[in-house]
């Protein structure tokens, strides 16, 4: 059985990251995962992900926001690092956020609220982080950047930054509900 982490943080946000950095590549040392996927919206976190498991064996996978989420034609994502990160072969999925883009289009329109929005508020009861962790490592199955039923480190964050890691057995978008959440390494406390 893997060697077992866990880290509380006492709050959200970017001053985590470090050590969120510090969980993952023990992590994979000691208990050798193979696939690590991060959210990062401008490139920063990415950068700090890309540093720590350089040499590892690891498919590490960058999720971005989607292009036109802060705006219309707007990516968020640092096009230098985009490009860096390119030439070293580390995939950077840029899609649609499962609980957001359309169902909060209807939301805006309709006055509603629609199933993937009470899922990612749910989620969300865990910490930010967490909903994304759980959201990016079904993108990424998604875009078949990583395969389906694997042990996958998963790193979300609240705002800016990384503040939760979670170990998840990974499942594609359409078999959500078969997602797994294993282990919890690293969570804020509070939100």
């Amino acid at each position: 059985m893997p060697e077992k982490i866990t880290m509380l943080f006492d709050n959200p946000g970017e001053d985590n990251t470090g050590d969120c950095v510090n969980v993952v590549r023990d992590a994979v040392k000691k208990n050798k995962y193979r696939h690590v996927v991060v959210a990062s919206t401008r490139g920063k976190t990415a950068m700090a992900f890309y540093d720590a498991l350089k040499g590892l064996d690891v498919n590490l996978v960058i999720v971005t926001h989607s292009v036109g989420f802060k705006g219309p034609n707007i990516d968020e994502f640092d096009p230098k690092v985009r490009e860096m990160l390119g030439k070293k072969s580390i995939p950077i999925h840029t899609g649609t956020i499962l609980s957001h883009s359309i169902e909060k289009s209807l939301m805006d329109n309709f006055n509603g609220i629609y199933p993937a929005f009470i899922i990612a508020n749910t989620l969300r009861i865990f910490g930010q982080g967490t909903k994304v962790a759980c959201e990016i490592v079904m993108e990424a199955c998604d875009a078949g950047l990583i395969p389906e039923g694997e042990e996958v480190l998963s790193i979300g964050g609240t705002a800016i930054g990384s503040d939760t890691v979670l170990l998840i057995r990974s499942r594609p978008s359409k078999r959500f509900l078969d997602l797994d959440v294993l282990e919890i390494l690293a969570r804020p406390r509070g939100r």
